[in-house]
């Protein structure tokens, strides 16, 4: 499983050095498929490696630089399209960390601009983000009535100049989800940015920044991208103060179960150790799912993917409504 020797690579960066020319193409193979070429590259800046590594892992560098100055470029606009409501704006994942260079940034390629909002001030926001040239991505009637009444975002946007997506949350899980974090403390807590272009802009706070991870990838999706979201977390983890109460925040929000989970996963696949703590079987279902890959980087394990995707729909909604849901959008794609 190529997986398992990108875990170990980013485990540990001087293992590399033994690795042989296709473990080199099933390793970066890997990366790519992950999402994890850029992290990687940085793990092993300073790891000889050979030849015609190089310039790939050099690109993926260089890749990576960009898209974090992309990323808090848009950030910046969304900065000055809501500047006028007065209201607290916050910075969730990649972006977030990048604007406040955690260490989950360092080579993380950066995808949608995601922020959360006070649920009151949803109709404001959106209407500001239209004025300033955000549309709406998703057209269909069935899916905007779903987000704006289940959700935990309103229905994507996507920018009509930059072609750049925006995620507006006004919570971190969806409102149909069993565990109920709870975004007024998410708000009240979070951190203000200080100083440079983003100044006025805020993220959250480290325990929270690790119960949203948690939650997105354990309590709320298929797992798919699980290493780079499990990267993060082990990051995040790692930075954590010991005089921060992570289980107690964690208590609060509803998220014991999931940020546990996480901790074990984060510290079994990514944390050096001589011998590592066996797991819980659901543990071990899941480190199988995220390991499941080919020579190619391409997803293996096909029953296992399945059955984490109805999961997934199983933790957003209760029975019935998934199955109202399921044969709606199995009848509109049949139309299709």
């Amino acid at each position: 499983m190529t997986a398992t020797l990108l875990v170990q690579t980013l485990r540990d960066p001087a293992s590399a050095a033994r690795l042989s020319a296709p473990d080199w193409n099933a390793l970066i193979a890997a990366a790519r498929a992950e999402r994890l070429i850029g992290t990687l590259a940085y793990r092993l800046e300073q790891i000889a490696v050979p030849a015609p590594v190089r310039p790939i892992l050099a690109d993926a560098r260089t890749e990576a630089v960009r898209e974090a100055r992309q990323a808090l470029w848009e950030a910046d606009r969304a900065r000055v399209a809501l500047a006028s409501l007065n209201i607290p704006v916050v910075l969730l994942k990649g972006t977030a960390y990048a604007a406040a260079q955690l260490s989950p940034a360092q080579g993380r390629f950066i995808g949608d601009l995601d922020i959360l909002v006070p649920r009151a001030a949803l109709d404001a926001v959106e209407a500001a983000l239209i004025a300033a040239g955000w549309e709406w991505v998703k057209p269909d009637p069935y899916d905007d009535a779903y987000y704006r009444q289940w959700m935990h975002e309103l229905p994507p946007l996507i920018h009509r100049d930059r072609d750049r997506m925006i995620d507006v949350h006004h919570s971190i899980l969806p409102l149909t989800a069993r565990p109920k974090p709870d975004p007024a403390a998410l708000l009240a807590d979070s951190i203000p940015i200080s100083e440079g272009s983003l100044k006025g802009l805020r993220i959250l706070s480290p325990t929270d920044r690790i119960c949203h991870a948690a939650a997105h990838m354990l309590a709320d999706g298929d797992l798919s991208g699980g290493l780079r979201n499990l990267w993060d977390i082990h990051c995040l983890l790692t930075d954590l103060a010991p005089s921060e109460d992570l289980p107690t925040r964690a208590a609060h929000h509803g998220l014991t179960a999931p940020v546990a989970q996480a901790q074990r996963l984060a510290r079994h696949l990514y944390a050096p150790q001589e011998k590592p703590a066996p797991l819980p079987l659901q543990d071990r279902l899941i480190a199988k799912r995220l390991l499941a890959t080919n020579a190619w980087g391409q997803e293996t394990q096909k029953p296992l993917r399945m059955g984490y995707y109805l999961r997934s729909h199983a933790l957003r909604m209760p029975p019935m409504m998934l199955a109202r849901h399921l044969v709606t959008k199995w009848r509109k794609g049949h139309r299709g």
